[in-house]
Parts: structure tokens; C-alpha cells; sequence
């Protein structure tokens, strides 16, 4: 049997970059030539970066995305490498000289996958089934292809598919395998959720045995707005056997050595089957190297890592150098900061202490201990004397004097953070987004917020994971003690906590997750055990914040469905789940803006 050692490249590209995105596929082109690669995968559309979304429709855009795959193509020849076969993404449209009824109507954009050799485009394939669900509208944007192609790599037919034509029955997978194909390439650009990478393991194993060879599945690594992908790359043989599986959330090699078999279809266009020769001869024998078989992260370390390169990408890819955070000695604020610090370094963070008239002592004093330990620089205003002197100009009482001090805070950041050239991060999370519990335009503020689609409960989970984790390194914890284990307070009123307005956070998530992330009704919450008087009030909070939810920063997606791509309801709805009061008074809320926008 043929021999063929690939190399799959999880890269981190940025959408648009497109000179730079070359440089990154002619780096890593050049490592994995180096390590001895014969065939080398890059994921999908990294020469244009993931998702390019109504980029694609600009014709510019796909004329400079062509362009740069044909220089790509010449600068692996000038610098040696033009004998490795290099298959790549990115945008493409269906051409002039394309075949009569080829991918649909002529010159429109196409997700499509490259194979570059000897300095050219050798064979060109566009992805077949095209996602309209969650996070993906591709079929709004894309034309799909509707051939297989497949390639002779040093005498082994190599089938080429994209992302989503593995997740669908049928289609290019059952065709590699009618084509006779030793191994299926896919490239994806799969992005991160929890428990995901389960899921792509079994369907890797699934499909690699109907198509009835191995599949090398390379995926994206790095954050673009609100998706992180977590590469997590695989060689799965036809048995199902794991033959190599690369890191997650970081730039790899993954190579392996495969025992393949020769190719015996004679080349050319068959019906719905491109056969493209690049290179015919097998390689010498040689001794295969064993290849690396890593395992998944525990499940809070893979939504810690999401979240940091999520951060970190974000921070970078849109040109900031440092981020600013408001500190209150809370465990949201503290949870962010040490993400920031674990993402960026504490040397780019900046911690701002607010209080106010209601701020204990113990929160001052938590959000400076949470500086020490991290390391980041922490000042402190106190905002009473400013409150004090809006109210002796506009007097306001009860909860929109609650209110202001939050939008006092905001405006104080943003100030600053303006003034000196930072990114602020928000620090609210997911369950206070769900039910409108944060003030906009004040601890709403923020041009990022990493908690965006974490649950309180998962941030309490990950403080103590971060801290456990830093005493297992022999480091101090980052996390105050005291932080995680007081009662949660916005203290905008002497004594207050979350709970006098909301359920305990046990309860509160697990009635959000059936109903924002299961779309799960009324009736179906009571059949599962919930009291009927706090899913109704549950509700009516998560109905009621849309309006807010749509001026909130963007955050990594980590869940099945998070608030924003994900989750699109409209503002102006008057449906309510039958039996639930369509007039129902949500409790009484600090942090609560009205509908109207009247606190």
C-alpha cells in the first residue's frame, strides 16, 4: 500500500487579512514541509478567514480572495515547496467556464476548497450542503457545488468536502465512498460549544465508515466576533480508531502517517466526479512515526480556554492593546479580570474600583485583593460625589436613583477607556442578560463581554476551577475567596442581593436553559418539576429583555444556542406561552429598565 504522511494545519486566520492569512498558510505550509508532509490540509476559508458573511457578496472581495490563492500557489513554489500538495479554503464563485448547470447560476460566490501544486490551482471543489441554522447562514450567501472532487496525491485518491457536507447523510460522503477514494479531506471551520467535540468525534467515526476509508478532519483554531473554533483536528480510521488528534484552542501540526490504497480509476470527469492527477508515483517506503492522540480538556478547562482565546483574539484582531475593567469586588468583575489577565497578560490590564455610598467595605477591599493577586494595575474613584451631583440637578428617586449609580460607573469607564486607548470589557453574564438584570447604559457598558453566554452558576464553577488550578501550579489563586462565597449584590441599596429580586441562581438556570437554549414551553417546564409561579415570572423577565439584549456587546459563544447569532426574537412581540400572564409585574429590580425605557 501507498504511503502518505499529512499534516493537518489548525491556523488561526482573520477574516479579511488576507495578505496575512497567506503568510500564516506559507509558514505553516513550510513547517509541515519540513516535518516531511506530502499532503498538507488548512481549514476551511482561511485564506479569507471564517465566517467572511455578506463580505462574499462583494465582488471585490472574492476577486481579491482568487487572486490571493494564485499568489499563495506561486510563493510555495518560489520557496521550495511547490512539490507538496497544499489544499486549502476559501471564497471562490461559479466561474464562466463552468460546466452548464455546475453550482447554479454563473459568477456568484462559492465556499470552496483549492488543491495547489507545482505553483498552481490544480483542481478547485465547492462546498455541496451550505448551513442555515444557529450561527450559519451560508445558504443566503453561497452558491453549493454539486461535484466531487478527488485528487491523486503520490498515487492515492484523495476525496475533498467542507464542513457541513460531513454533518448531512449522503451527498459527498457517500460519493468519496463510490468513488473509491483511500481518504476523505474535510476542512472545516466548526465553531466551539460545550460537549461539541463528543459529538464531531462520533461523526467523524460514522462517516468515515460509510464512506469506507479514513478521514482527516482539520479544523480552525482562534475567535472571530462572537465564535471561537477550537481546532481539536482528527484522523479517524474506517474502524472508527482514533489515529491522531491535535490540542485544542492553540495553533498545531497534526501530522500522521498513513497506509493507504493506490488509486485505480483512470482520471477525468466522470458524472458528478472530478478526478484531478497531481502526482502519480508513490513515495519510497519509509518508517511511519507514531502519531499524537490527545485527549479533549475536562469540560470547565475547555470553556476557561474558549473564553481566553475568544479575549484574546478579539483584543488582538481589532487592533487593542490593553482592556479595562470595572472592579466591585464581585465575582463577575473578578472572573473577568482574570480571564483578561490570562488572556492578554495583568501588565494590559487595568482594574478601576467605583464605589458608592452603598459599597461595603469588603467589596473595596475583595476587588483590591483580586489586583494583588493578579497582578494588574488597580486605581480607584468613588463615584458618590458625582451621583451627588447629578441629583442636585436632576432629581431622581428609587430605582432610577438605583440606576444612576451604575450609569455614573459607565460613563467613568467608557471615559477612561477613551481617554487612554483601552477595550472596556463588560462583566455581565448570561443569566443577568436572560432576565434584563443589568442597567443599560451601565454595568452594561463594554466593547466585549467574555461572560456573555456563561451562567452564573458556571461562574462560580470556573472561579473555583481557575483557583484550583493555580494552587495545582504552586500560584496564588487569582480569585479572592471571599468573592466566590459571599451572597451576590449589586449593592445599589443598603443589604441588598440578587435574590430579593430574582430565584436562586441553581433554579434560575435551569429554568433558562430549558427555555432560551431548549425553546421548551411553559407547560413542558411544569411537566419537568418547576413551580409554575417562578416560571412565570422567569419568562415574563426573559420576554421583557429583548430590547436590552440587542444593544449588549458581543461575547464567545460557548453554549448551544447564546443570546445574539443564535437566539433571534423580535423586540415587538406580543406573544406570551399560554397560561403565563401576558401582564404579569416582574419583581421589583434595581438593575431593571422597562420595556419603554423608563426605570
Amino acid at each position: 500500500m501507498p504511503q502518505l504522511r499529512v499534516a493537518m494545519a489548525q491556523v488561526d486566520t482573520t477574516v479579511g487579512d488576507l495578505d496575512g492569512n497567506v503568510a500564516v498558510i506559507l509558514d505553516w505550509t513550510r513547517r509541515a514541509a519540513q516535518d516531511g508532509a506530502h499532503l498538507v490540509l488548512f481549514p476551511e476559508t482561511a485564506v479569507t478567514g471564517y465566517p467572511v458573511e455578506d463580505l462574499a457578496l462583494r465582488t471585490s472581495f472574492v476577486d481579491a480572495s482568487r487572486r490571493a490563492v494564485g499568489r499563495l500557489a506561486r510563493r510555495l513554489a518560489d520557496d521550495g515547496f511547490g512539490d507538496v500538495t497544499v489544499v486549502v479554503g476559501y471564497v471562490d464563485r461559479v466561474g464562466e467556464d463552468a460546466r452548464p448547470g455546475a453550482g447554479g447560476p454563473r459568477r456568484l460566490p462559492q465556499n470552496c476548497a483549492a488543491v495547489l501544486h507545482g505553483g498552481r490551482v490544480v483542481a478547485r471543489y465547492a462546498k455541496h450542503h451550505l448551513p442555515n441554522y444557529g450561527v450559519f447562514d451560508e445558504y443566503r450567501i453561497f452558491v453549493p457545488g454539486d461535484d466531487l472532487l478527488v485528487v491523486r496525491v503520490r498515487g492515492v485518491d484523495v476525496a475533498v468536502a467542507i464542513c457541513e457536507d460531513l454533518w448531512q447523510d449522503g451527498g459527498p460522503v457517500q460519493m468519496a465512498g463510490d468513488a473509491g477514494a483511500g481518504l476523505l479531506a474535510v476542512l472545516n471551520a466548526s465553531p466551539y460549544e460545550r460537549d461539541k467535540d463528543d459529538v464531531r468525534l462520533e461523526l467523524v467515526a460514522r462517516r468515515a465508515a460509510e464512506a469506507g476509508c479514513p478521514i482527516a478532519y482539520v479544523n480552525a483554531v482562534g475567535g472571530q466576533d462572537e465564535l471561537v473554533f477550537d481546532g481539536d483536528s482528527l484522523v479517524v480510521a474506517a474502524g472508527g480508531t482514533v489515529l491522531a488528534r491535535g490540542p485544542q484552542f492553540r495553533e498545531a501540526l497534526v501530522v500522521t502517517d498513513l497506509d493507504l490504497p493506490a488509486g485505480v480509476t483512470t482520471p477525468g470527469w466522470e458524472e458528478h466526479v472530478q478526478r484531478v492527477t497531481v502526482t502519480a508515483e508513490a513515495v519510497p517506503a519509509y518508517e511511519p512515526r507514531a502519531s499524537e492522540v490527545l485527549q479533549p480538556l475536562p469540560d470547565v478547562a475547555e470553556v476557561h480556554g474558549a473564553l481566553v482565546l475568544g479575549l484574546r483574539d478579539y483584543v488582538r484582531k481589532n487592533g487593542f492593546r490593553s482592556v479595562v475593567v470595572a472592579v466591585s469586588g464581585g465575582i463577575d468583575s473578578a472572573l473577568v479580570a482574570s480571564l483578561a489577565c490570562d488572556a492578554i497578560g495583568p501588565e494590559n490590564v487595568l482594574g478601576i474600583s467605583l464605589p458608592s455610598g452603598y459599597s461595603s467595605q469588603h467589596s473595596r477591599d475583595d476587588a483590591e485583593d483580586l489586583a494583588n493577586r493578579c497582578g494588574f494595575e488597580y486605581r480607584q474613584y468613588p463615584i458618590a460625589p458625582m451621583v451627588e451631583a447629578f441629583l442636585g440637578t436632576v432629581p431622581l428617586r428609587g430605582v432610577a436613583e438605583e440606576n444612576l449609580q451604575a450609569r455614573v460607573r459607565g460613563t467613568t469607564i467608557m471615559g477612561i477607556a477613551n481617554q487612554e486607548g483601552h477595550l472596556t470589557l463588560a462583566t455581565s453574564n448570561k443569566s443577568e442578560l436572560a432576565v434584563g438584570y443589568s442597567t443599560l447604559y451601565g454595568d452594561s457598558v463594554g466593547g466585549y463581554a467574555p461572560l456573555k453566554d456563561v451562567p452564573k452558576t458556571l461562574v462560580w464553577e470556573l472561579s473555583r476551577w481557575r483557583n484550583a488550578e493555580a494552587l495545582s501550579r504552586g500560584e496564588q489563586p487569582p480569585i479572592p475567596e471571599n468573592t466566590i462565597t459571599k451572597p451576590p449584590s449589586a449593592e445599589l441599596r443598603p443589604d441588598q442581593t440578587d435574590q430579593d429580586s430574582l430565584p436562586p441562581y441553581e433554579v434560575l438556570d435551569a429554568i433558562l436553559e430549558d427555555y432560551v437554549e431548549g425553546d421548551r414551553g411553559r407547560a413542558e417546564m411544569l411537566e419537568a418539576g418547576f413551580d409554575a409561579t417562578v416560571v412565570d415570572s422567569v419568562v415574563t423577565l426573559v420576554d421583557r429583555a429583548e430590547w436590552k439584549r440587542r444593544q449588549f456587546a458581543p461575547g464567545p459563544k460557548i453554549s448551544y444556542k447564546a443570546f445574539g447569532r443564535d437566539r433571534r426574537l423580535p423586540i415587538t412581540n406580543r406573544w406570551r406561552e399560554p397560561a403565563a400572564s401576558a401582564s404579569l409585574t416582574p419583581p421589583v429590580d434595581v438593575k431593571t429598565d422597562s420595556p419603554l425605557g423608563q426605570d
